[in-house]
Parts: structure tokens; C-alpha cells; sequence
């Protein structure tokens, strides 16, 4: 006989997590001494700027998924269903960044009319105050009165001088037509099958604009857009809680650091300044290069000074990296390219290891895990790893890996997993070279 109450009792239990994770959360940001963020703020908390926020995003991670299900359980199907489509929030998150909404009301912490805001960025004033109310509903921006809008803690991330807002442009345009294509894709003769990177749904939705370039081509190309990438990166970094590897992988035994696609510095700058006695090579493609030598001028000219970073343009999926240092560092490297070209990739870092030498990759992480009665995936609590995922299929038909995955290409590359990093968002895998 069925337990009729075993559902409710399932709910009872989401509820639990749903407690308990958010009394984690209150607790980590009470640590601080500066108690919980307000939605009024108008400031970052003290938290939304430290380099290790492991332990909230643990708790986040448990509190999104459960109160995700719970909902999804709870209200009609086809209300949830409608929600998946019926969100544009991209769409107004984009107008914010490039009309620097948020960095016109930065000058007005009191707020402003809508029709002083509209004239400053010259936009239409109904359309912009339509904008500016869709994304207060979600906790972006404020309206003080009617038709008065000010900034809070985050419309902060869309002013033109945050990284993050520049990760979210690089989604709300170039991702998201690549997106509306992928059904044709999957029905196309050409693209259907290909798991090679110029039959990404990209190329397919670029090519009525006369692209016909792969993504890497294009930057390489464009100064303008180059730029914008290589500041999205690090915007992707600081969505992603990329500086908690800084505090959970055993640096004082390291000496040497190669940086592996490193682009301008985005992980190896806070390394260095963090460990100022380990020795960073940073391979990237020769432009590149060149932009990572200003940044490291701007951000840490004393690691120049010191002469303990070098610059070193390679083309990883042709040349070997330096020989024989002690960690060759790969920072969402490997889920940019198909299995074969991977597999490359990790072959020739293989050729410059040492007996000692390992190499860890950082990469989101398709996991299971959760407790249960919650989805074993964490669901919602893995929104960002999946979306993700996805984003890597629409721009380079490749792919985020399950740790199973990685696995097989590293020993197919003759290395071993030797450890796992849980680090919420993205996972920190370490290899050494497989004993026979």
C-alpha cells in the first residue's frame, strides 16, 4: 500500500534544507562583523568581495536547488513550464550594461527620473522606465518612488567598470544568438552530427552576418572584442568563486606555476600575489601576450620587477609548454574544445612533465551528490555548471565533463586522477602522469 504521506513528507524535508542552508548562509555573512546584506544596499557587502566564499556558496548551492523544487512541486506545471520561457531578463540585463544605466545613477544615490535617466543615455524614457521594472522584480535596481530609480548591491555588477557585467553582455548577445538556433542545428544535414568546433551553433547563426570565423579567429582579429573577452573572463571568474582554489590546493608545496591558456591573468595575478615566492609562466596565443604583459603592469608590477613571471606565447593544441615545472594549470581550458582536441591539448602538456609534475584542471562540474530528498544533481543548485554546459555547446560544440569524462581523456593523454577539489560551481581536478 502507498504511503499517501510520503510526498508531503518529501516537501517537509525540502523545507529543512531550505532552513537549514539559509541559516548557514546568515551565519557565514555574520562572520564578517558586518551582519546580513540588505536589498536596499547600495554597496557590496564585505563578503561579496572576500577571495574565499566556499562555505556560503555550499550553503547557496543546497538553499537554490531545494527551494527550486519545492516550487516546481508545489505550483501548477504549466506556471512553471511558462516560466522557463517567459523571462527576457537577459534581454533587460543587457540594455542596463550597454546603456550604463548603472553607471548614470552611480552619481545619484538618491535616485532619478526616469525621464533625466532616459535623456542622460538617450534612450526612450517609457521604454527604459519598462526595462529598469522588470529587473527591480528581480532585486536589480531599485525604484525609490514611482518613476525614481536608483542603484543596490546588484545593479552595482552592471556598471561599466565591473568584469561581471561584461560576462553577462558576452551571454546576452553572441550566446543568445547562437542559442535561437539550436534546434536547426539539430536537423541540419551539415551541423546535426558534428561535435567539431566549426559546426557550433554559432557559425550556423552568424552566417547570415558573413562570420565564418571560429571564435578564437574572431578575437584574434578584433582588438574591441578581444578586450571585452579577456574582461568577461574575469568577470566569469568572479561569478564562478574562482579564488577559492587559492585557499584549498596546497600552494606552499609548489615552486613553479605554468598557466595554461592563461589569457591576461585572471587566475595567476591573485597567485602570485598571494604566494610571491612561486615562479608563473603565463602560455597564451602572441596578442595575448601582449595584453597580459600591460595587465600584469597594471596589477602586479612588482611580480615584473621581482622577474618572477614570464611570458611565453604558444599555440597549446601544436606547441609543448616550458619543461618540467611543477603544476601546469588549465583554468576553463579543456571544456572549450571537443574530446579529440582536448585529449591534444593534455598530451602535449604530457611531454613536459616531470616525475613530479601535475596537472590540475579547473572546470565546472556536472555532478551528483546532493542529500536526499533533493535531486541528485543539486538541480537548481547547479544552474550555473549546466547553463554552462550549454553555452559551451552553442559557441564551441564542446562541453562541461563529469569527473568520469575528464578521466578518460587524461589517461588517454597517459595521465592519472590523483584528486578532486569540490569548490561548489566548478571542480578542481589534479593529474599525474599514470604509472605503467
Amino acid at each position: 500500500m502507498t504511503d499517501c504521506n510520503e510526498p508531503e513528507a518529501k516537501l517537509e524535508a525540502l523545507l529543512d534544507i531550505i532552513n537549514s542552508s539559509a541559516h548557514q548562509a546568515i551565519a557565514e555573512y555574520k562572520k564578517t562583523g558586518y551582519g546580513v546584506p540588505s536589498t536596499d544596499a547600495t554597496t557590496f557587502h564585505p563578503l561579496d568581495l572576500t577571495t574565499d566564499t566556499l562555505a556560503l556558496k555550499k550553503a547557496i548551492r543546497l538553499l537554490e536547488g531545494a527551494y527550486h523544487q519545492l516550487s516546481s512541486i508545489l505550483a501548477p506545471p504549466q506556471h512553471t513550464v511558462m516560466n522557463f520561457v517567459f523571462n527576457y531578463n537577459w534581454a533587460c540585463t543587457d540594455v542596463a550594461f550597454r546603456a550604463r544605466l548603472a553607471d548614470v545613477l552611480d552619481q545619484h544615490p538618491e535616485g532619478l527620473t526616469v525621464d533625466k535617466l532616459a535623456e542622460a543615455v538617450n534612450l526612450d524614457k517609457v521604454k527604459t522606465a519598462r526595462v529598469l521594472r522588470a529587473l527591480t522584480l528581480m532585486g536589480c535596481f531599485k525604484e525609490v518612488e514611482r518613476d525614481v530609480f536608483a542603484n543596490n548591491r546588484l545593479s552595482l555588477i552592471l556598471k561599466s567598470t565591473n568584469n561581471t557585467g561584461y560576462y553577462a553582455r558576452l551571454h546576452s548577445q553572441d550566446v543568445a544568438k547562437s542559442a535561437g538556433v539550436v534546434y536547426e542545428t539539430m536537423i541540419d544535414e551539415e551541423f546535426s552530427r558534428s561535435h567539431e568546433i566549426d559546426k557550433a551553433p554559432r557559425i550556423f547563426a552568424f552566417r547570415k552576418e558573413g562570420m565564418k570565423v571560429n571564435q578564437y579567429e574572431m578575437l584574434e582579429d578584433d582588438d574591441k572584442k578581444r578586450d571585452a573577452f579577456h574582461r568577461a573572463m574575469l568577470g566569469q571568474s568572479d561569478m564562478l568563486g574562482a579564488s577559492a582554489v587559492l585557499h584549498h590546493y596546497p600552494w606552499s608545496d609548489i615552486s613553479s606555476v605554468v598557466d595554461v591558456g592563461s589569457g591576461i591573468g585572471a587566475f595567476s595575478t591573485p597567485l602570485a600575489k598571494m604566494y610571491p615566492r612561486l615562479r608563473i609562466t603565463q602560455h597564451d596565443l602572441p596578442k595575448v601576450m601582449v595584453l597580459a604583459q600591460n595587465a600584469w603592469e597594471r596589477n602586479a608590477p612588482e611580480a615584473l620587477l621581482d622577474g618572477r613571471v614570464e611570458f611565453i606565447p604558444i599555440n597549446f593544441l601544436e606547441d609543448t609548454p616550458v619543461v618540467g615545472k611543477d603544476v601546469y594549470y588549465l583554468r576553463h581550458i579543456i571544456h572549450n574544445w571537443p574530446d579529440t582536441e582536448a585529449t591534444t591539448i593534455l598530451r602535449n602538456i604530457r611531454k613536459a612533465m616531470g616525475p613530479n609534475s601535475r596537472v590540475l584542471i579547473r572546470e565546472c562540474y556536472l555532478q551528483c551528490g546532493a542529500p536526499e530528498p533533493m535531486l541528485p544533481n543539486f538541480g537548481a543548485g547547479s544552474h550555473n555548471a549546466y547553463q554552462t554546459d550549454l553555452t559551451m555547446w552553442f559557441t564551441f560544440n564542446s562541453k562541461e565533463r563529469t569527473l568520469e569524462e575528464l578521466q578518460i581523456i587524461g589517461a588517454a593523454a597517459g595521465l592519472a586522477l590523483t584528486q578532486v577539489y569540490d569548490l561548489v560551481d566548478t571542480m578542481l581536478v589534479e593529474l599525474r602522469i599514470a604509472q605503467s
